[in-house]
């Protein structure tokens, strides 16, 4: 199949038929906007397994997402969209950038969500925008900043729910949405222990990216213990 886009974590080639895309997982591992780099043995396993299986709950709950199948253990079938150019962050506790610019304690629970809007650019590091900015640069209406940020509270309520059945705490993550051709809007990307942060429900320990980030050693393991929990 034709390669159309390679992005830091994926492969995305034309899928079988019109409309549809085939999503390839890869190892490797990127942080502080491309100036790490690692391969982490099993990464794309792991995470095309989490999204396909937390893309099929989503859906049952009535969310509408991109996915149609699994390939196999690191591709996955989904639906072409027109993606729209925001990151999507709930957080409902304080971690990474948050707590970097509010000087709060990592970890400190937040009693209302924070919803946040990032900039999907690159060249100028994905920054944080507000509702002023998205309408300058005509990213999305008012009308649709007010739509993502009410499925995106949806969203983390379910997940929240899934993943305290499974001993775990959704620390925050990051949604992407598009369009499909009959301009239906669909959660889109991954959903994933690239995406989310996630603590072990009694000792808080990091199952997620961060230990990558913050070079604290046992990625590997730490993204199959999300694989057993999410899994089984």
């Amino acid at each position: 199949m034709k390669l159309v886009y390679e992005g830091k974590a994926k492969r995305v080639y034309e899928g079988p038929e019109p409309g549809r895309v085939r999503m390839e997982f890869k190892d490797s591992a990127t942080a502080f906007n491309g100036q790490k780099r690692a391969e982490i043995a099993g990464k794309g396993v792991v995470n095309a397994a989490v999204s396909a299986r937390l893309f099929q709950w989503l859906g049952d709950q009535g969310v509408e997402t991109h996915y149609l199948a699994t390939v196999d253990d690191r591709q996955l079938d989904v639906e072409q969209l027109t993606m729209i150019g925001l990151e999507v962050v709930v957080r409902n506790r304080v971690a990474g950038s948050l707590h970097q610019r509010t000087g709060l304690a990592e970890g400190t629970p937040i009693a209302i969500p924070v919803v946040e809007f990032y900039y999907k650019n690159d060249a100028l590091g994905d920054p944080l925008l507000n509702d002023d900015h998205i309408r300058l640069l005509g990213l999305a209406s008012p009308d649709l900043v007010a739509r993502l940020k009410q499925e995106a509270l949806r969203i983390n309520q379910l997940l929240s729910a899934f993943f305290q059945d499974r001993q775990l705490i959704l620390v925050d993550f990051k949604l992407e949405f598009g369009w499909n051709p009959n301009g239906e809007l669909k959660l889109g990307d991954e959903i994933s222990p690239d995406t989310c942060r996630l603590w072990d429900e009694a000792t808080h320990e990091r199952l997620d990216k961060d230990r990558f980030r913050r070079d604290m050693g046992g990625v590997e393991d730490a993204y199959q213990e999300i694989y057993r929990r999410v899994m089984a």
